[in-house]
């Protein structure tokens, strides 16, 4: 048993340190005259065999009805106007503050679910959504002074908003029933079509000649790292320990992503950042455990019932 929690929580570290690598294998691929769309198509088809294989090698099967193939549709523009939307952050912010503002995702599936699905905000989670709008607030200036680019922040911010869509969607649809690795594989393939449909008319080759191995390198570690491994490590993990603890080792994603702006790219953290990024992990990781800590709270009430009143 300890042993499979173990390798449980290895496994959700893997999985969000994987995902965050996204910036190491896209900025060079920017370097090299590659748009967002390019980079974002070559990374979902290389992905598509990758996940095939891995269906196969489990045993599952790919076969959906027609229903769960219009939702597919609709989830698989969701999470390519997610991926999209996060890239283009790239061009106008560091990536490291960029993942760290996507980090939010969990906080909005939160209100969404509040809002549309009538599930109780109890104080902890008003008091996290608060948090987090703080720490954002704090990774609001560059080194320099100056404030970073709302374009950016915007960008950021609508890509976690696409994503906490689509699990509130997965999730509240009969998609729920549908192995994780098969939605992903049809999310990627019907993700395909938007940055068609974006790339084609702009008259944009689909198979851009590339300057040299680490170019092709870099697509190909976009489809296994953050892509292939990191979808697979995330259902490993929440088979072995959950989803709430798989959930809040995501944190590790903002912080991977961090680390490989400042010591790949020279990007600058500032300890004001460095404190917004903070804030944010917390407020998430609060969010997420919710139901998890309030029987240590209630505990501590006990400890001192004149000081926190009476405990119920």
């Amino acid at each position: 048993m300890v042993t499979g929690k173990i390798k449980g929580y290895l496994l959700g570290i893997l999985a969000a340190a994987s995902y965050g690598t996204n910036p190491l294998f896209a900025l060079p691929l920017y370097e090299a005259g590659l748009s967002a769309d390019s980079v974002l198509f070559l990374r979902y088809l290389a992905a598509l065999p990758v996940l095939a294989f891995l269906i196969l090698l489990r045993g599952q099967s790919f076969a959906i009805g027609a229903r769960q193939a219009g939702l597919l549709v609709g989830m698989g523009l969701l999470v390519a106007v997610s991926s999209l939307t996060l890239f283009m952050s790239y061009n106008y912010m560091d990536v490291g503050i960029a993942s760290s503002i996507l980090f939010v995702y969990p906080v909005m599936v939160a209100c969404i679910m509040g809002f549309f699905f009538h599930e109780r905000l109890g104080a902890v989670t008003l008091w996290c959504i608060a948090i987090a709008t703080a720490g954002i607030g704090l990774m609001m200036k560059t080194s320099e002074g100056a404030l970073v680019s709302i374009t950016g922040v915007g960008l950021s911010l609508l890509s976690a908003l696409s994503y906490a869509i689509y699990i509130v969607a997965v999730n509240k649809t009969s998609l729920r029933n549908v192995p994780t690795l098969t939605v992903t594989f049809y999310v990627l393939l019907f993700g395909v079509v938007l940055f068609l449909a974006r790339l084609l008319p702009d008259g944009q080759p689909l198979f851009p000649s590339l300057p040299g191995i680490r170019e092709w390198g870099c697509v190909a570690g976009l489809a296994i790292l953050p892509t292939a491994m990191s979808f697979a490590c995330t259902t490993g993990a929440i088979q072995s320990i959950g989803s709430t603890p798989t959930a809040i080792l995501g944190a590790f994603e903002p912080v991977t992503a961090v680390l490989i702006g400042v010591f790949v790219f020279g990007e600058i953290l500032t300890p004001q950042a460095l404190i917004g990024l903070l804030l944010v992990v917390a407020a998430v990781t609060f969010v997420v455990a919710g139901p998890g800590i309030r029987k240590p709270v209630v505990h501590v009430r006990k400890l001192f019932p004149r000081r926190w009143g009476r405990a119920h």
